[in-house]
């Protein structure tokens, strides 16, 4: 999974009104951190010419090479994104922190410039990140704490290929490059749930169709296969969420809560070892240890996987052409804002009137992913 982090610190300077000492030494620490890794870069083309370089570490970085290739012939906006490579000395690059009210899935947001509010905080300082999350634990926060191999700067910076991404297997490193440049041909202002969603589907979709024009069916069907089970998560977490909301709607005091709350969690417990795993293509899934509800960490999930039948739908009407279905959707969503990304998705899909994939076509009917 590909985390997109944008680090506020990036474009604001210190002559920012209002800004606590925390805040500066977090913005001091965001942006020693990202001179460091743009200092570290060195030119991909290069190091895969440089014999001195381990055989796997050079081959994964032409499949980057042969990754961004691809995409820009599908139109998304490569620009200099994964060039280059850096190393950064360690396997967690940053933590990053969620947080909900305990009786509300209602995701606790932070504000930067450019990008509107983000549904969480990444931390280049660990420790730091272990105190914001427990003090918002303090005012009665859940709180969920996790790592980061990756981020994104929606190409304002010249984004390297990090070395805590390229122990990933060609599938999904070849789907982390479609990610991160999918963001970069379309991001809608305060609509994280909605960009990491079509990241998602870009990811997958067009490493299928990439490795499959390679004539390597089993990646091509292993990328098919793991967005799959992606959309099966979606539609699991969409039921676990309704639960959830009816709970807390619901009016009950704290102890009906907490029962409630118990129950929802032996619902989500039997679904993944039951049902869910039977369907699961890639991921495999034992036996579950009882684990308490966390909105925090629900929301965090949810982030990738938010409606995902929506942008399968959308790849389904354009003929499963990667390409226009991008196009497309991001002429679609040409100055939208927040929710109003989803709604006028899902308003499009409504429309009966069939839209002509690449080959000029009628697209098939939306369908369940295969």
């Amino acid at each position: 999974m590909v985390f997109l982090i944008l680090v506020g610190a990036i474009f604001v300077g210190y002559g920012t009104a209002y800004v606590a000492s925390e805040d500066v030494r977090y913005l001091t620490r965001a942006g020693f951190e990202e001179t460091r890794i743009l200092k570290a870069r060195q030119p991909i083309d290069r190091l895969v010419r440089d014999s001195s370089v381990a055989p796997e570490t050079r081959g994964s970085l032409q499949l980057v090479l042969e990754t961004r290739d691809y995409a820009a012939s599908l139109g998304l906006a490569a620009k200099k994104t994964y060039t280059t490579f850096a190393d950064v000395g360690r396997d967690t690059l940053l933590l990053v922190l969620s947080a909900s009210p305990k009786d509300c899935l209602c995701p606790y947001t932070w504000k930067y410039p450019i990008v509107g509010r983000v549904p969480y905080k990444g931390f280049f300082d660990f420790d730091m990140a272990r105190k914001s999350a427990e003090k918002l634990e303090q005012r009665g926060y859940d709180t969920y704490v996790r790592p980061s191999a990756a981020f994104s700067t929606l190409g304002w910076f010249n984004d390297p290929l990090l070395s805590t991404a390229i122990e990933r297997d060609s599938v999904q490193l070849s789907s982390l490059v479609f990610h991160e440049i999918a963001h970069n041909t379309l991001y809608v202002k305060s609509a994280t749930p909605f960009n990491e969603s079509f990241a998602q589907m870009v990811g997958y979709r067009a490493a299928q169709s990439f490795f499959g024009e390679r004539g390597d069916t089993a990646r091509a069907q292993r990328a098919r296969d793991r967005w799959h089970d992606e959309v099966l998560l979606s539609q699991y977490y969409r039921e676990l969420t309704e639960r959830l909301e009816s709970l807390y709607g619901s009016g009950v005091d704290s102890a009906a809560l907490d029962s409630g709350r118990a129950a929802v969690a032996r619902w989500s417990r039997e679904q993944l070892e039951g049902p869910l795993a039977m369907q699961f293509r890639t991921y495999r899934i034992g036996p579950l240890s009882d684990r308490p509800i966390n909105n925090a960490r629900i929301i965090a999930a949810r982030i990738y996987r938010t409606r995902l039948e929506l942008f399968e739908a959308w790849f389904e009407r354009h003929g499963q052409d990667v390409a226009a279905a991008v196009r497309r959707l991001a002429a679609l969503e040409a100055g939208a804002e927040g929710q109003e990304a989803f709604e006028r998705l899902e308003q499009a899909l409504e429309d009966p009137v069939a839209t002509p994939g690449a080959s000029g076509a009628p697209d098939t009917p939306p369908g369940p992913p295969r």
